[in-house]
């Protein structure tokens, strides 16, 4: 059993934006099954972990058990400001992602564009929609790290099922390589038929919407069809509705 040598090292992770922290065994799953370099693994109880991952993750139960290490509880509740249930922390190595060649990509799927996204919880839910959605990335502006350890836990670790990167507005809107599509509850309601597969599809906060200057900037605005008297939609809500909605779509044509 180790000691608590280890605990500066994922305390640094936490800062360094070529790491990332995946709590829980679920980002462990995820990040390996879509070949993540992981570098370090963590368990309170190797047993119950080997255990847990022949139920919910058999095919990489094999790699888990070969590098996981068992630490005392003690250093295990230090490893993490919440300390995940399932018994596992981990670090990885970020993906490079070059944010030009994910716009120029030519495969027919939406990219989404977070302006500014307030929760972290709430962003890595998107990155979770838009990878089970399969989505061409996504992308956020503002001062939130969309790798943050908070963010990898709420998308289960799935920011390596697709590009995930935090962009300047003009890297990802300014290219022209794909037409920009507001989500903006003035605009028209939207009209899937004439949704171009390659969107960027730009989402604001919950509050106050997109800027003014990127709803200037966009090819065409859409609005989420909804009840009268309801003001707006989670924002991880809003991703899935309209990724999923064209998903469908899509199939059925």
């Amino acid at each position: 059993m180790l000691d608590g040598s280890l605990i500066p090292r994922l305390r640094r992770a936490r800062r360094d934006p070529s790491l990332a922290v995946l709590e829980g065994f679920h980002p462990l799953k995820h990040a390996l099954r879509f070949g993540a370099n992981v570098e370090v693994v963590l368990t309170r109880d190797a047993a119950a972990l080997d255990e847990l991952a022949g139920r919910l993750g058999a095919d990489v139960q094999e790699r888990i058990a070969s590098m996981a290490r068992e630490v005392s509880d003690e250093v295990f509740a230090q490893l993490a400001p919440l300390p995940p249930a399932t018994g596992v922390v981990s670090l990885a190595q970020r993906p490079p992602i070059d944010a030009r060649a994910t716009l120029a990509a030519a495969r027919p799927a939406p990219l989404v564009l977070l302006e500014n996204p307030r929760d972290l919880g709430n962003l890595g839910a998107c990155v979770r929609v838009a990878a089970a959605a399969d989505a061409a990335g996504v992308f956020t502006t503002g001062s939130h790290d969309p790798w943050h350890p908070d963010a990898v836990r709420g998308a289960a670790g799935l920011h390596y099922a697709l590009p995930v990167a935090r962009v300047e507005p003009a890297d990802a809107i300014g290219a022209g390589e794909r037409p920009l599509v507001a989500l903006d509850p003035g605009g028209e309601e939207l009209d899937l038929a004439r949704l171009d597969p390659r969107s960027v599809l730009a989402f604001g906060t919950e509050r106050d919407g997109l800027s003014a200057g990127l709803l200037a900037r966009a090819d065409a605005r859409a609005r989420i069809p909804m009840r009268e008297g309801v003001s707006s939609l989670n924002l991880a809500t809003s991703v899935a509705a309209v990724l999923f909605a064209r998903r469908l779509a899509a199939g059925a044509r």
